[in-house]
């Protein structure tokens, strides 16, 4: 036997020893996507492990992923893999500046991308997510709001609310590296393939989407699709999931950059090393957790379409 399926079985025992859910982001490596209890995005993730009766979460993602299965689980164990593995985008933020930023606008709603850490949640006034950040924006009472930290994700929005934006000037640095250039010949060299991409990516290549979606969004939009090529405008881990689901479908990515090292940082080993010692716990302080949630359920008291 393999040493990565040996990994693979002492994983699924440790699991079932700890009573742990084992969560794995759509961006994960492969290897760990096939062995999870629960694969998705960020906060689906959080939320449905918060349902689950298991003593323990093991989130396979970044470090704000896990304060978020940290808020809404305060009586589980939340393991984190790789306590390394941060999020750039989250990172480019802090909640001193985030303060800063309220009090040169008094009275504007802010609202935080999930992508954040739990103390710039704390200090906004709701959340969203990449699916529901225009619903969340339209649902305040306000003509003017302030977003953190994708100035990218604030410019999609933007183009689907009458209400004055400003935001911070972040963004993933993996789908900002996507150019205009780089799509267009993914599409010279797939005739009759269309394009979807994250609302993360830049607005000239948002521009070329034949559909934007968040990566939850992009499985239903391949099972949907009677397009046989799909050009994938986010992180490669997602195709592992969408080959899977859709066997009768090519999937293409128009750049070799759509990579986020900080996703493939974790490892089986680092799972199994995790769930031996019952390390790398994350925790959110108990003021700050309380704070985050508001925000939070804010955003999902947000009536749907």
């Amino acid at each position: 036997m393999s040493r990565t399926e040996e990994l693979k079985r002492e994983v699924r025992r440790l699991l079932e020893e700890r009573n742990a859910v084992l969560l794995a982001h759509n961006y994960q490596r492969d290897e760990i996507q096939e062995i999870a209890d629960l694969r998705g995005d960020s906060l689906g993730l959080s939320q449905e492990a918060a349902r689950t009766d298991a003593d323990v979460i093991v989130f396979c993602g970044v470090h704000f992923m896990a304060e978020s299965a940290a808020i809404l689980s305060p009586h589980k164990k939340v393991i984190l893999p790789r306590m390394d593995a941060g999020c750039p985008m989250a990172d480019m933020i802090r909640a001193d500046q985030l303060q800063a930023e309220r009090e040169r606008r008094p009275g504007v709603p802010v609202v935080a991308y999930v992508n954040t850490s739990a103390e710039v949640k704390a200090l906004s006034d709701i959340c969203c997510t990449s699916a529901n950040a225009v619903r969340v924006v339209e649902s305040l009472d306000s003509d003017r709001v302030y977003m953190v930290p994708d100035r990218n994700l604030a410019h999609y929005i933007q183009r689907f609310t009458e209400k004055k934006l400003e935001w911070w000037d972040g963004f993933c640095p993996t789908h900002d590296r996507l150019t205009p250039e780089e799509v267009l010949r993914a599409k010279e060299e797939n005739p009759g393939s269309v394009f979807v991409c994250h609302p993360e990516c830049r607005p000239e290549v948002v521009d070329l989407a034949d559909h934007v979606c968040s990566t939850s969004g992009m499985y239903s939009f391949a099972r949907s699709t009677s397009a046989s090529t799909i050009i994938v405008g986010t992180e490669m881990g997602i195709l592992w999931r969408l080959k899977k689901e859709n066997p009768d479908k090519k999937f293409i990515l128009p750049s070799k950059t759509l990579i986020c090292p900080n996703m493939k940082l974790t490892t089986l080993e680092d799972v199994a090393e995790g769930l031996r010692e019952m390390k790398n716990m994350v925790r959110v302080p108990e003021d700050v957790r309380e704070k985050a949630l508001v925000a939070l359920r804010r955003m999902l008291e947000v009536p749907r379409d």
